[in-house]
């Protein structure tokens, strides 16, 4: 394994110094407060997510759909925070598969790095795909096809993949500016659009309590798997991927205070900011539901009936820049949890899987593996006119099962664990808050479970399931000494 002899320059109590845990420090800590949350904030992505899911939402539930957003926040949130305290406790690369192999056991915590892997393998695909359906094409005034869509997306992930593997300041800084960028974008272009609906009249404030177009009526529509309900894919597959901040641990200055709160942070923005937008864009769609549902991009057809073409294209550049920095922190992660599972030799090809040739420059197997996996998913899709929502039920799927699996973790392990000096605590606020991120969770795999309108999605995290059965078993048959064992953490070397 090619090791670095850069030393982080963290050495106080409570700095998760990569060494503490048995392992050479491989990357240089680049990230404070505002890259951390930059990191979660861009994975959350709230253009990535609304311009990706808004045309569901129309066709489930109707405008009324949105209303699902502060359900989801809320509940985000309670699960962000239970994540701090692991996160806290833990602040290595590699987050809930260290989380589980060292408070339960590497066997488990294999599978944890095996479903968020795929998770994020596949979530990348539809970041990109939507990247190109939704904004590119839209932009350039192109008409878009399944071969279209895919060509540009497996481009596209490859310009990220380079990008890592060279430098992981320029790939922080791109991603900094497009964060930048798009909050300053979304907060301007909300209160534009709502300046023009309130005094222009271009708008009409009933869509926020319409159900048209939703695919069921009548008083089934509240129930708890009607239209309103399965709505809830805005939320739940836009307020994903925060916990990137923890996976990003090693690179971070005093990660157990910076990554608990840098999660909790990119929520709550992207929460109210998400609301705000969500609302103005319903109002905007003034009396053409119908058509505008229609729309493969129905969010850039409302900017463009209200605040015109030129804003529309303006506002398409800077929702393209902040989609490719998604994806770009996307491969990132998933690049350090591959890297995270290597240099405990508990993949195939770990010594140059966990190879880091340059203290500044990403895990580069690792990331190849990553961009190649990905791109393998697009040339699956390729002829596939549903590509995009196929993946984002299956990006919606994989983190709720792996939220869930992550708190259960917790909720076992809890007892055993003795706070340290410097962790992030909830104090008399923990089991509220764990309640309530469980009932939760409950609900949200409820709806993506039940219902046949998942059933596709379902089918794809078996056959990743499947996959990694295979690939378990050449890892136990070659690599059991290294599939048992752990690096000790400081405090619990005798």
């Amino acid at each position: 394994m090619t090791q670095s002899s850069t030393r982080p320059p963290d050495s106080g109590p409570g700095s998760g110094r990569a060494g503490e845990a048995g392992y050479t420090a491989q990357f240089e800590r680049t990230l404070g407060k505002f890259e951390s949350f930059a990191v979660a904030f861009s994975f959350i992505s709230i253009t990535t997510g609304l311009f990706s899911t808004y045309g569901t939402v129309l066709g489930e539930g109707g405008p009324a759909g949105i209303w699902t957003w502060p359900i989801a926040t809320a509940g985000t949130l309670l699960v962000a925070l239970v994540y701090g305290m692991l996160a806290s406790r833990i602040p290595l690369s590699g987050y809930s598969y260290q989380w589980a192999s060292r408070l339960a056991s590497p066997v488990l915590g294999w599978w944890f790095g095996w479903v968020s892997f795929t998770f994020l393998g596949i979530v990348v695909v539809a970041v990109d795909y939507g990247l190109a359906q939704v904004a590119l094409f839209p932009l350039f005034g192109l008409e878009y096809t399944a071969m279209r869509g895919a060509v540009v997306t497996a481009v596209v992930l490859l310009v990220q993949m380079a990008l890592i593997i060279w430098s992981t300041p320029i790939a922080t800084k791109i991603n900094n500016l497009a964060v930048a960028a798009e909050v300053v974008a979304m907060i301007g272009l909300t209160l534009l659009i709502a300046v023009i609906v309130i005094f222009f009249g271009k708008g009409d404030w009933g869509n926020l309590g319409s159900t048209a177009a939703a695919s069921g009526g009548g008083g089934s529509y509240f129930g708890f798997l009607g239209p309103f309900m399965l709505s809830a894919l805005l939320g739940a597959f836009t307020l994903v991927g925060w916990e990137s901040a923890a996976n990003l641990a090693e690179e971070t200055h005093n990660p157990k205070q910076v990554v608990p709160r840098a999660m909790v942070r990119a929520i709550l923005i992207s929460g109210v900011i998400g609301m705000l937008f969500l609302i103005v864009i319903s109002v905007g769609l003034g009396g053409d539901i119908a058509s505008i549902s229609a729309s493969s991009a129905p969010v850039a057809a409302v900017i463009e009936n209200t605040a015109g073409h030129f804003i529309a294209r303006a506002f398409l550049v800077v929702v393209s820049v902040a989609i490719f920095a998604c994806g770009l922190i996307i491969m990132t992660s998933n690049s350090r949890l591959v890297h995270s599972m290597a240099r405990d030799g508990r993949v195939p090809f770990s010594r140059a899987l966990s190879s880091v040739p340059r203290s500044t420059g990403g895990p580069t197997w690792a990331t190849a593996l990553c961009g190649v996996v990905s791109v393998v998913i697009v040339a699956v899709f390729s002829s596939n006119e549903n590509a995009l929502s196929d993946l984002l039920g299956a990006g919606t799927l994989m983190p709720a099962i792996l939220y869930a699996g992550t708190v259960a973790l917790y909720i076992f392990t809890r007892r055993s664990y003795k706070p340290a000096p410097g962790d992030f605590r909830l104090g008399r606020w923990e089991l509220p808050v764990v309640v309530g991120a469980v009932v939760w969770l409950v609900i949200e795999l409820c709806i993506f479970v039940i219902p046949s309108d998942f059933r596709a999605a379902q089918y794809y995290v078996l056959a990743t399931l499947g996959i990694g059965a295979v690939v378990f078993a050449v890892v136990w048959a070659t690599r059991r000494d290294q599939l048992v064992k752990m690096p000790l953490l400081e405090e619990e070397r005798p």
